[in-house]
């Protein structure tokens, strides 16, 4: 079963039951670091939010949709932190179309541009990069492909733009914003301008590591370390990582978000998890895709990434998703990636898969296996059954409850 939602959605005047359930809970993943799990055997979501986790012995005659989760697991829906938007869902780096709806089908219910960089003759004046970056934003505050909510239009951070520059993106609702594009001779030569996009209430990323595109420098530590940006984008290579030693200074003298993508360097995210325990700062650890890049698009980036780290590590497989929901929701200052009664309601049903050797979806993930996806809700609203990327599940969530009535 699949709900499309290719543009905006339906308003509430034209929804008369806004209010969906999912009964027969197993396991609640909570997104946080601490108290990752939680027992729940009945979540009820309403206007967007969740509105109530608990006992099973609630009303549910009013609901739309009622799932039964038979006993799966529920997670936070994951928040990709570096997907390169352009404009609709299209990827002109690899002319790909619909790409972020099938990202949903992935995991992913929630995007944050890296920034606009992939838009074919990009500007790179200040009146050019503010132009692109509002534009990105209004087109985005009002697509929701597959019902994903996209953080579009991030300023890239050039020569010339000045702190009045952002203090007028920010009154227009532009609060992301890329530094490690630029025309600098070096980049920490933009640690001002990041200052004042800071001052501004902006969330700044910086490109790490390699080169990655015609064009751009490389990212040091010694970059890092001048400019102080919110996020280090892809701090094992986008697709080329710093050094171990530059890694170590990032994670041991920073207070940076640390980004792990999956278009990048799988040893060096090793390293950067293991340095981030060590450091008592897993929950500096973000988990993203770097995509569509020349990696390409992959709707399972993260949630792949997510089972890599936690087959190939000590920690729990609920911390990983962690990294991948309620820490981005930290970096960000999002409400988002955190079940619990008041936050948006995105959330998967997750279950081992079919034919595996475990029989449920965070053991699944510990032995190297993709779990599957049995359902998607994102701003309370059921998306699908059956993701078409993953596995098909052990045990199926089915729908046993419907009256869904749209009127004109």
């Amino acid at each position: 079963m699949q709900i499309r939602s290719r543009g905006s959605f339906p308003s509430k005047r034209g929804v008369a039951h806004l209010k969906q359930a999912i009964v027969n809970v197993g396991t609640v993943v909570t997104g946080r670091l601490e108290a990752a799990r939680t027992d729940v055997e009945c979540i009820v979501m309403e206007d967007g939010v969740i509105s109530y986790m608990g006992s099973q012995g609630v009303d549910l005659t009013d609901c739309g949709i009622v799932a039964d989760a038979n006993g799966s697991t529920i997670v936070p829906g994951l928040i990709d932190s570096h997907v390169h938007v352009v404009l609709g869902d299209y990827t002109p780096r690899q002319k790909t179309v619909d790409f972020l709806e099938s990202y949903t089908h992935g995991g992913i219910t929630r995007s944050i541009t890296a920034s606009e960089v992939h838009a074919p003759g990009r500007p790179k004046d200040p009146e050019g990069v503010k132009a692109l970056a509002l534009m990105a934003q209004r087109c985005f505050s009002n697509f929701r492909p597959g019902g994903m909510t996209i953080h579009g239009g991030s300023v890239i951070i050039e020569p010339g733009l000045t702190e009045k520059d952002f203090e007028e993106l920010k009154r227009q609702g532009v609060w992301l914003a890329k530094a490690g594009f630029g025309n600098f001779a070096r980049m920490k030569d933009a640690s001002q301008i990041v200052r004042d996009a800071q001052k501004h209430g902006f969330k700044v990323m910086c490109h790490t590591g390699g080169a990655s595109i015609p064009g751009s420098s490389p990212v040091t530590a010694e970059d890092l370390l001048a400019m102080l940006p919110d996020v280090s984008g892809h701090v094992n290579g986008g697709p080329t990582a710093l050094s171990d030693g530059d890694l170590e200074k990032v994670i041991r003298e920073t207070s940076i978000a640390l980004q792990i993508v999956q278009a990048g360097n799988f040893r060096s995210a090793l390293l950067a998890t293991k340095l981030a325990k060590e450091a008592d700062q897993l929950q500096r650890l973000l988990i993203a895709s770097d995509t569509p890049t020349g990696t390409g698009t992959m709707p399972l980036a993260v949630l792949k990434s997510a089972v890599e780290l936690a087959s190939f590590t000590d920690l729990p497989a609920e911390w990983l998703i962690a990294a991948a929901t309620g820490n981005v929701g930290l970096a960000y200052g999002l409400d988002a990636g955190i079940l619990e009664e008041g936050r948006p309601a995105d959330l998967l049903i997750v279950d081992a898969p079919l034919g595996g050797t475990t029989g449920r979806a965070l053991d699944a993930m510990k032995n190297g296996d993709l779990p599957a996806i049995s359902g998607c809700f994102t701003s309370g609203q059921l998306r699908y059954l059956v993701s078409r990327n993953t596995p098909p599940p052990k045990k199926p969530t089915k729908v046993v409850q419907e009256n869904l009535k749209i009127w004109m």
